[in-house]
């Protein structure tokens, strides 16, 4: 399962690189952009957040699939040097992907936390 997600883990490090390539076209940027916040405020959500654990790991797909789509709009240079730097930083941090995963949902987890026992009282 690991190596069917890397593709999609390498794209979308590659977007985030080619986001800020000067050879990047507005209308790409827009398009991941768009594509994120669609689904930010999107309320069809697969398995719901409130489940532990199961209600953030379609997000952590979801997103990433977003993004390696929104990949695919990129020019091949752009998108042929981005992916080398992504490679480059996943080659130098083997941990960064898995470590950045984790503290989003500890983030996520600790943010409904505060929420829930501000909220109850």
């Amino acid at each position: 399962m690991i190596t069917r997600l890397k593709p999609i883990w390498r794209d979308a490090l590659a977007l985030l690189f080619a986001v800020w390539d000067n050879r990047t076209p507005m209308s790409a940027r827009l398009g991941a952009l768009l594509a994120l916040v669609a689904y930010a405020l999107s309320p069809v959500d697969l398995i719901p957040d409130a489940v532990p654990v199961l209600g953030l790991g379609d997000d952590l797909l979801v997103v990433p699939a977003i993004l390696a789509l929104a990949a695919r709009s990129l020019p091949a240079p752009v998108l042929l040097s981005a992916r080398a730097r992504s490679a480059d930083l996943q080659r130098r941090l083997p941990w960064l992907l898995p470590a950045l995963g984790v503290s989003v949902v500890v983030g996520i987890v600790l943010l409904v936390w505060g929420l829930w026992r501000g909220l109850s009282g």
